[in-house]
């Protein structure tokens, strides 16, 4: 190979008719050309490109293999070599793989290691430690190997040698621990060591005294992680979690003992390990909050900085965190008269963890503590109960709505939410709510008509009065309330076919409306026909969702079942095989469930979405309520929907299936699974909104329990 023109045969390849991330990859040629120039800031321009086009969020395509060859030649020529080494070993360690064939682009790389693989003996420590870590994600064990053996026994540079180590972790996991065993010992290289406790882990070796201690000698081990391995950009975390995982009590206690020990460190920036491990374990195990709730308190009450850092997490495990309420209420009653972000994060926290005590304080602070308002408002937790009620909390509400020209942001929906989970006790806020109604009517009109309905006859006209001029100015969510309060439909009916009609960019809430009213928007179909593209279906089609959206609406409306099927075979076709339309997916099978027996002729639609998990759960709910009763295996259907809720597909999903089908279709190994999904320690739901994982995993955990039978005399087992 001429490595000095690397970019031979560059412009025989076929880039017009290959794809990357934005569609055909004819520009790939110029970007590796100017990697190869003279201009450094063309070049790295292009490699920003490349990352962007060829492994785009970690997602590869067609046009990755194709460039692969001539990105080793780059590399191999000594043009930005670390840096390309780095893109192709992202690109073969992706599994991500759009528009070509699985492992074809890993494939590509390792045809290149006859060009690579004398990388490993650069000059530059930083290429050799790319090489490492890029040659290792090829999985080529039987070239790579012996190459990275070879270099173990001569690399001298730590970080060079750590990622020779953890190479040769994920081709020989056995053989990585012996070597790792040997260089625990404090005179090696910190670099060194974490990589060798890391490569203990990964071939589950037993986590003995001597790791445990390595591992505590090293923190803060943040200036020791790799910068190429992302997954364990935070190595105290990473090695917690990899504990965790093993889910045995032994492991756990290891972990949480790492946790306690970093928690308790004299040292701030142990401390801050500590934190970010602790927040990892609390979203992996559900034993975590309670055994490390009495360590985060300890390292709350250090000074203000610590107990700041602390309190998101703190709030997130809600009433676990009670002993660290003293030290969030002495933060949060400070200076109520004016903006203090540490007060108020504080405060926020303590809405969550214990929400009496934090009554006088929002109230005190209302206007000037936007984080906590919205804790209370339920915005950032999953619990169903309201923020309690007060009197006095009340009057800084009602006072707050009394200026609205004063309020921005997101402050009148987080306002009327707690007015909302007050009920009747809210009623006195009812003319403040009617006179901002002009000034914010999304998020005052539905609350207004609940408030009202109970109330004397003056209080209703009032909100009467408001609710009709509203909806007189086309104000949908105005109409809405005035129908639910008095039952008059006319001026919703104008408002929604407006809306449909003319396709508001908030179409969803015009549809949902209309299927609200069932029967009595029978008005409503042409329009809601019109919406879905006309009778000649000369229209664009719309999004998937607004189509399922539009098919419950007809079917509510007109009580005809066949459209609605109709439209929701149209999205089932349109959606087939698209990875990029699973959840589309499911909304469709909940809806098609909606029908019953007349969604019959979707069976062979919803069979096909069983065997993926995240449209498992609504396609066995749905399947449950739309085919025939002796038709589907139900305890297979049992199996589909607990493979869900075990992925952390569709847990919620998985339990209203499950719900759906009964206790008939369980069998015994179906309880032993829904037992580990309620009371084994791994959280069952890990991903989704931050604020709201650990809260949601626990409604889980309830929920579960509920499905589980009881023994005499008992609870659930």
């Amino acid at each position: 190979m001429d490595l000095a023109h690397p970019l031979d045969g560059l412009d025989d390849r076929p880039w017009l008719s290959s794809s990357h991330a934005y569609g055909s990859a004819e520009d790939v040629p110029g970007l590796l050309r100017a990697l190869t120039g003279t201009d450094a800031d063309a070049a790295g321009e292009a490699l920003s490109e490349l990352y962007g086009c060829v492994l785009h969020q970690g997602t590869v395509y067609a046009a990755s293999a194709e460039a692969a060859p001539f990105l080793a030649r780059i590399a191999a020529a000594g043009h930005h070599t670390s840096d390309v080494l780095g893109l192709l070993g992202g690109m073969a360690e992706s599994e991500d793989e759009y528009g070509t064939a699985p492992g074809a682009v890993r494939e590509a790389v390792a045809e290149q290691l006859p060009l690579l693989l004398p990388l490993l003996r650069a000059p530059e420590p930083a290429v050799r430690r790319t090489a490492a870590w890029a040659l290792s994600h090829t999985r080529a064990a039987e070239t790579v190997l012996p190459a990275l053996r070879a270099r173990w026994t001569r690399e001298a540079e730590p970080g060079a040698r750590a990622e020779v180590l953890a190479g040769l972790a994920r081709l020989d996991p056995q053989g990585a621990s012996a070597a790792a065993a040997g260089v625990l010992e404090p005179s090696q290289p910190a670099e060194v060591r974490l990589a060798a406790v890391f490569a203990r882990l990964d071939a589950g070796a037993p986590w003995t005294g001597a790791v445990h201690t390595t591992m505590l000698s090293l923190l803060p081990a943040d200036a020791l992680r790799s910068d190429l391995d992302l997954e364990r950009g935070e190595p105290l975390a990473a090695v917690v979690a990899a504990l965790l995982g093993r889910d045995h009590r032994p492991a756990r206690e290891a972990a949480f003992a790492l946790v306690e020990a970093a928690l308790r460190d004299d040292r701030a920036e142990v401390r801050a390990e500590g934190l970010w491990a602790a927040d990892r374990a609390c979203t992996l195990s559900r034993s975590a909050p309670a055994r490390l709730v009495r360590s985060l308190a300890a390292a709350a009450a250090v000074d203000e900085q610590a107990l700041v850092g602390t309190a998101s997490l703190l709030g997130r495990l809600g009433s676990v965190a009670a002993p660290a309420a003293d030290a969030l209420a002495g933060l949060a009653r400070r200076n109520p008269d004016r903006d203090d972000d540490h007060a108020d994060r504080a405060l926020a926290a303590l809405v969550l963890v214990a929400p009496a005590r934090a009554v006088p304080l929002l109230a005190a602070g209302l206007g000037r503590r936007p984080r906590a308002l919205d804790a209370a408002a339920g915005f950032r937790s999953s619990a169903e109960s309201p923020f309690p009620y007060d009197p006095g909390l009340l009057d800084a509400v009602r006072e707050r709505l009394s200026r609205p020209e004063a309020l921005t942001g997101n402050e009148p929906w987080q306002l009327v939410n707690l007015l909302a989970g007050w009920g009747a006790d809210a009623a006195p806020a009812l003319p403040v709510l009617c006179a901002a109604l002009p000034h914010f009517p999304g998020p005052a009109a539905p609350v207004i008509a609940p408030l009202a309905a109970g109330r004397a006859p003056s209080d209703r006209s009032r909100a009467v009065a408001a609710l009709r001029a509203a909806a007189e100015r086309g104000v949908l969510p105005a109409a809405k309330g005035l129908y639910d309060l008095v039952g008059d439909a006319v001026p919703l009916l104008h408002c929604l076919e407006r809306e449909l009609r003319r396709g508001a960019h908030d179409l969803r809430a015009a549809v949902a409306g209309a299927a609200a009213l069932g029967h009595r928007g029978a008005a409503l179909a042409p329009a809601l026909r019109e919406a879905l593209g006309g009778p000649d279906g000369d229209s664009t089609p719309p999004a998937p969702d607004t189509a399922t959206a539009l098919a419950e609406a007809l079917w509510r409306v007109t009580g005809r079942a066949d459209e609605a099927v109709a439209v929701l075979d149209s999205v089932f076709a349109r959606t087939a095989d698209d990875p990029w339309s699973r959840w589309p997916v499911v909304r469709a099978a909940r809806t098609a469930a909606l029908l019953g027996p007349a969604g019959r002729p979707l069976v062979a639609r919803l069979e096909a979405a069983l065997d993926d998990p995240v449209q498992a759960a609504a396609a066995v709910l749905a399947l449950t309520a739309v085919a025939e009763p002796a038709a589907p295996d139900r305890p297979a259907l049992v199996g589909a929907a607990l493979r869900s809720a075990e992925a952390d597909a569709d847990p919620t999903g998985a339990c209203d299936a499950l719900e759906a089908l009964g206790a008939t279709a369980v069998t015994g190994d179906h309880l032993r699974r829904l037992a580990a999904l309620a009371d084994g320690d791994a959280r069952v739901i890990r991903s989704g909104v931050e604020d709201r994982v650990i809260g949601q995993d626990e409604a889980l955990r309830v929920r579960v329990r509920a499905l589980l039978p009881a023994p005499p005399g008992g609870d659930p087992a």
